[in-house]
């Protein structure tokens, strides 16, 4: 267990004296003292800046160049230097707020001039020129009343909103300072942590822009959001923008046109629309769940879409989830009286599964009770949060709750670990990161109940030797929980799966069970989703994979082409074989070109394309080739047997389960 792995041990070192962290790193660092940007003190979990007094014997941690801590600063610093390149190019604009992001930032602007891609390069190269003058970072504290009255005089009306927020009777003022005096330097109100100096800024990269509403509310202010990145070093920038460019090209909007998957129309926002090719991967995905749903002794189960607002006022997502929700009402009017009853689209399983619980008198016997339940949620997401899959309103979860005693606890958690890594390893999922979130700010339930879940959660990692970190304060409001992070081929990490330990739903429903002491007893909850929303993990897998399928989870598994029209009995007949065991199998027929027929079905995907000509029609073989243009000859019973078994055994690479097992597999040059 860590909440901070990438740190070096050589920067641990206790204060001697009163001093700042910069003072301490020039004192014990020496020559390596300019590639410290903060520091940790006393075993905190949040990087301070360099300018922090220390107290004698404080235990310091720097964090150095390079290192994700230290780019998280550096980022920082970037988003202040970008807010003062765009308003040195137009004094007129007004700064909002510049955080930092998953592999960047952004700085979102009151522009009444619209940013064009032209404008996006004038900023990065004013961005350059000011990060070449070195200039160095200042911070001072204010009273907020000296913050309002020079912010105010700026008439940057949004640092005021922010201040006028603020509690504390002193704010943070940085400064980015030029080396003459005569200038005035370039400020911000900030909390930090910054770089001691604009040097420390290694390359930077203006990205894109879109629209943005103040505060996130489409009722205020709509803003321009600029979106940038930095790195240690131009070598690292320039891996990052490779990444983001296959990005682009697969981006699984884009491949759910090419490979007709999904559609989506502003008359239901946020809800695809899925093919009978989106629907088979949809299909697909769920019947090999169930098939392990069998195994983990599962039962499915069916719940309501429409609750009244009782069930959530009780299960606590009225109080904590709400603006989440869709809201529904029914209208009863007679001649005496007119009264409204509320109800909701259910966003979540659980509270239903809790109601059905309810509906048997269950005892220790009866326990673990396991149910998945393929439901429809709804959740409501502000419209500019919408993309693609990845984020909907409508959608459907490998949802699944477990009811169990306190005794069976571990034994559960354990059974869910390895019904994880099953479905992960199957996938191709292998490289993922385990974090366990805490108690957030607001919760339910008594502070006792939450320690002991979170022990739970992490007694069960550490008998299955998992390394995991920890996400403070990040936990679902009513219980901890553990975030599978599965890191795609272009390296983005994607939050997936989730178990969470939950003590409190089932109070909050009086749920119960007779121990063998016939002593009433509440069972343990637990939340338990491997994909999460089928629509997301979708969207991941697609970019994952580059729309390349694996033959089990490809809408046509086996895509069969003449060269001829002497070999069209020949196609059919092996079409009708390969549906008779369950192939989704296409033809294709067209007096087109091999060539073209080629091109076509690597731009939909297909990952085996099965070529009869007129040699292969007289040897009764076939030609195929994979997607990455390989062409095989292999006997036609042959290849029938090992497609049916590649699909079988879930094979990921169908080709190399072909070379491994056939005897007399030839590589040869594409017809085409």
């Amino acid at each position: 267990m860590n909440d901070r792995t990438h740190l070096s041990q050589n920067s641990l070192v206790y204060a001697p004296k009163q001093c700042t962290v910069w003072e301490l790193a020039q004192e014990t660092l020496s020559t390596k003292a300019h590639l410290v940007v903060g520091a940790y003190i006393n075993n905190q979990a949040e990087v301070i800046d360099l300018r922090t007094p220390l107290n004698k014997g404080d235990k310091v941690k720097f964090v150095l160049i390079p290192s994700i801590e230290a780019l998280e600063v550096i980022r920082h610093s970037a988003a202040h230097v970008m807010a003062q390149a765009v308003q040195e190019l137009w004094p007129d604009i007004k700064v909002t707020i510049g955080p930092v992001i998953e592999n960047g930032f952004y700085y979102d602007f009151d522009s009444p001039k619209t940013f064009s891609p032209e404008d996006l390069k004038k900023i990065e190269k004013k961005m350059k020129q000011i990060i070449q003058n070195k200039l160095s970072i200042t911070r001072e504290k204010w009273s907020k009343e000296k913050a309002l009255s020079i912010f105010k005089q700026m008439g940057e009306h949004y640092k005021v909103e922010i201040i006028n927020e603020i509690l504390d009777p002193e704010v943070w003022i940085y400064t980015q300072t030029p080396s003459s005096s005569s200038q005035q330097g370039w400020f911000d109100l900030c909390r930090g942590p910054h770089v001691k100096d604009l040097s420390q800024i290694g390359a930077i990269k203006v990205l894109h822009q879109s629209g943005a509403y103040w505060r996130g509310d489409e009722n205020k202010q709509q803003l321009q959001r600029i979106y940038g990145t930095a790195f240690h070093s131009k070598e690292e920038l320039k891996q990052h923008l490779k990444h983001l460019e296959s990005a682009a090209r697969y981006d699984h909007r884009r491949l759910g046109k090419e490979m007709d998957l999904f559609h989506f129309s502003d008359l239901s926002p946020g809800s695809p629309f899925f093919t009978s090719n989106g629907t088979i991967i949809y299909n697909e995905l769920k019947k090999f769940l169930k098939s392990l749903y069998v195994k983990y002794d599962y039962e499915e189960i069916i719940t309501p879409q429409i609750f009244e607002d009782a069930l959530f006022t009780r299960s606590g997502h009225k109080a904590h989830f709400a603006e989440n929700m869709y809201p529904l009402a029914e209208n009863t009017d007679d001649t005496k009286k007119q009264f409204m009853k509320a109800f909701f689209l259910k966003p979540m399983n659980c509270p239903g599964h809790c109601v059905l619980y309810r509906f048997k008198k269950r005892s220790y016997r009866d326990l673990p009770w396991r149910v998945a339940d393929f439901g429809r949620l709804h959740r409501r997401e502000k419209k500019g949060a919408l993309h693609g899959l990845t984020r909907v309103n409508s959608l459907c979860q490998d949802d699944a709750h477990i009811f169990c005693a306190s005794d069976q606890l571990q034994t559960e958690l354990k059974t869910c670990l390895d019904m994880f890594q099953k479905i992960y390893s199957t996938l191709g999922l292998n490289n993922y990161t385990v974090a366990l979130s805490t108690r957030p700010m607001d919760f339910m339930g008594d502070i006792k109940i939450w320690q002991t879940a979170e022990e739970a959660l992490t007694k069960a990692l550490e008998a299955e030797d998992i390394e995991f970190t920890i996400q403070k304060g990040e936990g679902a409001f009513y219980g901890p929980k553990l975030d599978w992070h599965i890191v795609d081929a272009m390296q983005r990490p994607w939050q997936l799966g989730t178990i969470q330990c939950d003590f409190n739903m089932p109070k909050a429903f009086d749920l119960g069970y007779t121990d063998k002491n016939n002593q009433k007893k509440i069972p343990i909850l637990l939340h338990r989703a491997v994909l999460g929303s089928l629509e997301r993990f979708i969207g991941v897998y697609l970019e994952h994979v580059q729309g390349n399928l694996p033959l089990w989870l490809s809408p046509i598994s086996v895509l069969l082409v003449n060269i001829s029209k002497e070999q069209e009995e020949y196609i059919k007949n092996l079409e009708q074989v390969l549906k008779s065991l369950a192939v989704r199998v296409k033809i294709d027929l067209r007096g087109e070109t091999l060539g073209y027929k080629i091109r076509e079905a690597r731009t939909h995907r297909h990952p085996c394309v099965a070529i009869v000509g007129e040699k292969e029609q007289k040897s009764n073989m076939l030609s195929v080739r994979s997607l990455d243009g390989k062409i095989f000859q292999l006997s036609k019973d042959d290849f029938i047997q090992k497609v049916v078994q590649a699909i079988q055994l879930k094979k990921l690479d169908w080709v190399s389960f072909l070379k491994k097992e056939t005897n007399h597999l030839t590589e040869e040059v594409s017809h085409s």
